[in-house]
């Protein structure tokens, strides 16, 4: 399987497959549900058109103009796409919070907050590394 496209079905593969497919730091962050450091990802700064895409099955999950700069050290947007995360109460770490993960693979891609400065008020606070953008071509 190309995990970058829409062919084969990510949700039937074993963790082996995906340690075979992902990146080490890929797999600690979409499989293990770890983060990456704030203020490293790839994708904190870009201003770019287009649709941001699950790094490990190729699902679009944000526009690019749902993002904006919420100073946290992560992408953040107020909207997922329709039907692109799934939502799940996490408890880890002594927080309340609400996990999403790709409701085509379900990897982990970062939380969703109540605190979100647009008319949504939602700040989902995504790891880069769950990411690829496809740039929009003009």
């Amino acid at each position: 399987m190309d995990r970058n496209t829409t062919q084969g079905d990510p949700a039937q593969m074993d963790e082996q497959e995906w340690r075979r497919v992902l990146t080490p730091e890929e797999y600690r962050v979409l499989r293990e549900k770890g983060t990456e450091a704030p203020f490293t990802g790839k994708y904190l700064h870009v201003d770019t058109d287009g649709i941001f895409r699950c790094s490990a099955c190729g699902n679009p999950l944000f526009a690019t103009d749902t993002k904006f700069d919420s100073g946290t050290g992560w992408p953040s947007f107020d909207q997922a796409l329709p039907g692109a995360v799934a939502y799940h109460a996490d408890h880890l770490h002594g927080m309340e919070r609400t996990e999403i993960t790709c409701a085509r693979c379900g990897s982990h891609l970062g939380h969703v907050f109540d605190d979100g400065p647009t008319t949504t008020g939602k700040r989902y606070c995504i790891n880069s590394v769950c990411l690829n953008l496809d740039e929009e071509k003009s």
